[in-house]
């Protein structure tokens, strides 16, 4: 059982500099939505694994972020796909925690969780750091040029900060969907 490890924002919908704080602010990326169903329809596991920082902030609750989530269940299922399972960190950036990307621990729960092998795995991120916990969990880094990718793709490029070996870089998460599923099928 294969198992598609997705970031949330920048990936599955639109990033902001202050934070997605209410299922108002949850705006999906064009096609990322479908992308996620494609994954479900062909028999795959799927995953978010995101930093939610704003939690330790205090810019928004717990309560906040499950409505958040909530919706974008809801979005899914109309396009019959789902989310299996979310995984989040909710520490700021100078906590000491294995769960915040770029340190492996959500992705490493999520294998453990669902019993799949990091080679039967892949991550889907839009930052450095979402690639290097993929790295340091052993499974394949995509990134995708939404929310901070072309940011992060330009930088790698300039030699400021190398993406990690074997990293795949895609337009979207629907090109994703089509290198790894193919085009067959897809609507």
């Amino acid at each position: 059982m294969p198992l598609l490890l997705c970031d949330r924002d920048g990936v599955i919908n639109l990033d902001s500099e202050h934070y997605i704080k209410s299922p108002a602010e949850f705006l999906p990326i064009p096609a990322s939505l479908e992308a996620v169903a494609r994954f479900s329809q062909a028999g795959w596991k799927v995953a978010l694994v995101t930093n939610q920082s704003g939690l330790a902030r205090g810019l928004f609750s717990l309560a906040a972020l499950h409505a958040i989530h909530t919706k974008l269940h809801q979005l899914l299922h109309g396009l019959g796909g789902r989310v299996d399972a979310i995984f989040f960190c909710p520490h700021g950036p100078d906590a000491s925690c294995n769960c915040r990307k770029p340190a492996p621990g959500l992705m490493q729960e999520a294998l453990g969780r669902f019993g799949v092998r990091a080679n039967e795995a892949l991550v889907v991120g839009d930052s450095l750091r979402d690639l290097e916990a993929a790295a340091r969990a052993k499974i394949a880094p995509h990134l995708v040029r939404t929310g901070n990718g072309l940011e992060t793709e330009q930088n790698a490029l300039a030699g400021s900060k190398p993406l990690p070996a074997g990293t795949q870089v895609h337009n979207d998460l629907m090109a994703v969907a089509d290198a790894v599923l193919g085009r067959v099928g897809r609507h």
